[in-house]
């Protein structure tokens, strides 16, 4: 079957000068009519490499003619029987460098909108009050699984097992679930109903979830193990110790991490303060420091919370940004201005003890280091200050040590991240472990893939097969 002429579908957005005013959602979806027409695009290939390129093994083929036939709750179903988040995974999944980049069509034109299809399969699902297409396959077993983390990995990992007939509960150290769905993406890129929609129908299978539970603190795993009956335990508790610069001035009001940032914005509303009672400094001249998802959105919420100027300070160039396309496309759009090959050296206060700026280094690009990326080196007597009143690094995360030092014989990295092998097997017998909290910070949908694998594991191991 030769490729369709038609092309790509665009998602409409809400006009750039207006979202940045507010927290709605960007992107407003497909009609049925659009996602009818991309689905189509679909030609339908014997060998899918998109397939190959989903983390979760999403049938992507098939849900997409599904989609293109009008059978929209039965392609949300195809997609729930490998994914339990699709919602989520349609929007805040990097598809352009996954699934979408193993479409034949790309090679040509542009490839299947597969994330904007399955975005609008599981809204339609959910909109329409309709649950469905992940089903108990097995008789309860009597095993009980402790899953810590209510992040993308440990839903993941509750959502396959409770399906192979265990008995899954998710302990959760935030009052709500959801992890870094829920205190690290903003409502205008991940509307947090839909996250709430998505756990609500992991419950309806089953899967019960304890909030407020700081494993290593109020129980160990060792606990969980040898006195609570678990069978096993999944850790899923992400990467979310904050990690700052070392600068001089790190100290000052005004310097936060990402990390807070993001969690009393996300998490706990302060955007919507005094009416949530959570507060938030609103600034006006806004630094961000990081090129990342996290730091595109560090530097959009600064503006909707009302900054006049907000800049991304980035060491490296353009070129180098690891953010998605898509955050950095949107961020251009609302005005949020990038400085390029630069790099803070020092934060200056005012005699409040408030950040009042940066003392900053212009860069050049040398050789690549060990990731591949040409090394920034600083241009000789280049610094200049940069007036800010608010700073927020977005220069990556840490793991928190408070599980792992209660955790006797579990192996660590020397970044202290835990050890697991390719089936998310740790050190300790019958603990795994998967997604940040393995690998550091990375997708919401590696992730979801390493807790997948590590069901898949953790059920072999326990059943015997």
């Amino acid at each position: 079957m030769s490729a369709p002429k038609v092309s790509r579908v665009p998602m409409p957005e809400q006009p750039p000068k207006v979202r940045s005013q507010n927290f709605l959602e960007v992107p407003l979806g497909y009609t049925p009519e659009m996602a009818q027409t991309e689905a189509a695009r679909c030609i339908q290939c014997k060998k899918p490499g998109c397939v190959a390129g989903c983390p979760v093994g999403v049938q992507i083929p098939e849900f997409l003619k599904l989609l293109r036939e009008g059978e929209f709750i039965a392609a949300a179903q195809k997609v729930k029987e490998t994914n339990a988040l699709p919602a989520v995974c349609g929007r805040v999944c990097p598809q352009e460098s996954q699934c979408e980049a193993k479409c034949v069509l790309g090679k040509k034109s542009q490839p299947v909108a597969i994330g904007n299809c399955e975005r609008f399969v599981a809204d339609y699902e959910r909109e329409q009050m309709t649950t469905g297409g992940r089903r108990q396959t097995a008789d309860a077993n009597g095993k009980k699984i402790a899953v810590i983390g209510s992040g993308p990995a440990g839903l993941t990992v509750a959502g396959d097992l409770i399906l192979l007939g265990y008995e899954v509960t998710i302990f959760e150290a935030f009052h709500k679930s959801g992890g870094v769905l829920m205190y690290g993406i903003p409502e205008f890129r991940l509307p947090k109903v839909v996250v709430e929609t998505e756990i609500a129908g992991l419950v309806k299978l089953g899967v019960k979830i304890e909030l407020n539970q700081v494993i290593g603190q109020t129980i160990t795993i060792d606990e969980l193990l040898n006195e609570d009956g678990y069978a096993a335990v999944f850790i899923g508790v992400g990467a979310g110790l904050p990690m700052f610069l070392s600068l001089p001035g790190e100290h000052l009001n005004g310097v936060y991490s990402a990390n807070e940032y993001l969690t009393r914005s996300n998490l706990m509303k302060a955007y919507l303060f005094p009416e949530k009672d959570t507060p938030i400094a609103r600034r006006k001249n806004v630094c961000v420091i990081g090129g990342g998802n996290v730091a595109m959105d560090a530097a959009r919420t600064a503006l909707r919370l009302g900054a006049d100027n907000v800049k991304i300070v980035y060491r490296r160039s353009k070129a180098e940004l690891p953010a998605r396309a898509e955050e950095i496309h949107h961020a251009e759009e609302e005005g949020i201005e990038f400085l390029f090959l630069t790099n803070p050296q020092e934060y200056i206060g005012d005699e409040q003890g408030r950040v009042r700026a940066m003392i900053c280094d212009r860069m050049e690009l040398g050789e690549p280091d060990a990731s591949g990326r040409r090394r920034p080196v600083k241009i000789p007597d280049s610094a200049f200050e940069l007036p800010t009143d608010c700073v927020i690094v977005a220069a990556g995360a840490l793991a928190n040590p408070l599980l792992t030092k209660n955790t006797p014989g579990l192996d660590l990295n020397k970044w202290g991240y835990i050890v697991a092998n390719e089936k998310g097997q740790t050190s300790r017998s019958n603990v795994w472990a998967g997604g940040d909290i393995v690998t550091g910070s990375a997708t919401v949908i590696l992730a979801m893939g390493a807790g997948r694998i590590a069901a898949q594991n953790m059920h072999q191991k326990l059943s015997g097969i």
